[in-house]
């Protein structure tokens, strides 16, 4: 069986359950299992549900704090920075935009960094939610470092994802969201648990050699996008992320699948624009370069154009109609995880004998 379909909204109750039993506040879990099943729906399986059981195990060995929240470190009134504090990067990083989109409507600009931050999901999310509110908007975060250099035997920058987003008068906003390598990580690590070959250009192995072997590929390095292109848009998402918010960058970015107990160290960008305010006219104006590329003539063969984000708008909205197919792989480790929490929980481990006393306070330890 390759792949089964349950309603959305099953899936969030489900994935909020497990976020839950692990120590995260119901608001939260459902924020960051809402992100998961989104991307599922949107055709991202990379950033869907496969990754809650990394999420759960990270949580339980003390790298992600399931209470974590972001604190302000720097305030400028229209900028800030935060420590995110390795809380759950769909819960910091609404919250981050969320406050960009606040100074915005106060200052016309609003830019927010976040250090100490996790993993945060698809970076349209937050475009689309500044989007909501009328707002221009970028949304980016980096990654441990996945692609080399042109012409380099090492990787040194991430595939460090970026988003763009903009609002338009009529249908969905325009979103653009894309990793800055050929391919995200993600998509090879599907391909691995699949046995499936990867496209060539997508990686290289360990050795810097193409490959289409995906086991190869985790253990080489990501090739970026458009090759020295790709790897510049890469730098400057590390020097407005990391850089700038005083926190990881290149090595001092740990990997997703690396040691659950060590935090991951990432970095975010988050920028809103009050367009309206600058360009009262702004969504029309917008709407009219949609509607010139859309009625734009085609080539023979090519289908619809569409719009960047309309698709996996389209998608989402499709989704809660019919449901979220996953592939069974994910679907056999949600399960293993629901089985092992309604497991009875370990009794408590007994006190020692004779607690050490501290004798300055006069009280045990």
């Amino acid at each position: 069986m390759s792949a089964l379909t349950f309603a959305y909204s099953d899936l969030v109750d489900r994935a909020a359950a497990l976020l839950e039993h692990a120590g995260v506040p119901a608001a939260a879990a459902r924020l960051t299992a809402d992100g998961l099943v989104e991307a599922d729906a949107r055709g991202l399986p990379s950033h869907g549900l496969m990754l809650l059981p990394m999420y759960l195990d990270r949580i339980r060995a003390g790298s992600v704090d399931p209470t974590g929240a972001n604190t302000a470190v720097v305030d400028l009134g229209a900028a800030a920075i935060f420590d995110s504090n390795n809380g759950l990067g769909q819960v910091t990083a609404q919250h981050a935009m969320e406050s960009a989109i606040a100074r915005a409507a106060a200052h016309g600009v609003g830019l927010v960094a976040c250090r100490n931050a996790f993993h945060f999901g698809g970076a349209y999310r937050y475009t689309a939610l500044a989007a909501e509110a009328g707002m221009v908007s970028i949304a980016a975060a980096n990654t441990r470092p996945l692609m080399p250099a042109p012409g380099g035997a090492r990787a040194v920058v991430g595939n460090n994802p970026i988003a763009f987003g903009a609002p338009r008068a009529a249908g969905d906003p325009i979103i653009f969201d894309a990793a800055l390598s050929e391919a995200a990580l993600g998509k090879i690590r599907l391909a691995a648990s699949a046995g499936r070959a990867i496209p060539t250009g997508w990686a290289t192995d360990a050795d810097g050699q193409p490959t289409t072997d995906a086991e190869r590929a985790i253990a080489g390095m990501l090739l970026p996008s458009g090759g020295n292109k790709g790897f510049g848009f890469a730098l400057f998402v590390d020097l407005l992320t990391g850089v700038l918010a005083g926190g990881g960058f290149g090595s001092r970015v740990t990997g997703l699948y690396a040691d659950p107990a060590t935090p991951y160290g990432s970095a975010q960008f988050f920028l809103a624009i009050d367009a309206t305010r600058l360009s009262p006219d702004f969504p029309e104006r917008a709407e009219t370069l949609a509607r010139e590329i859309l009625d734009a003539p085609r080539a023979a063969g090519a289908g619809e154009g569409r719009i960047p984000g309309a698709r996996g708008a389209a998608a989402r909205r499709a989704a809660e109609r019919i449901g979220v197919a996953l592939p069974a792989s994910v679907v056999e480790a949600i399960r293993t995880l629901e089985a092992a929490a309604n497991q009875p929980a370990a009794p408590p481990a007994a006190p020692p004998a004779n607690p050490p006393v501290n004798h300055k306070e006069g009280e045990a330890k």
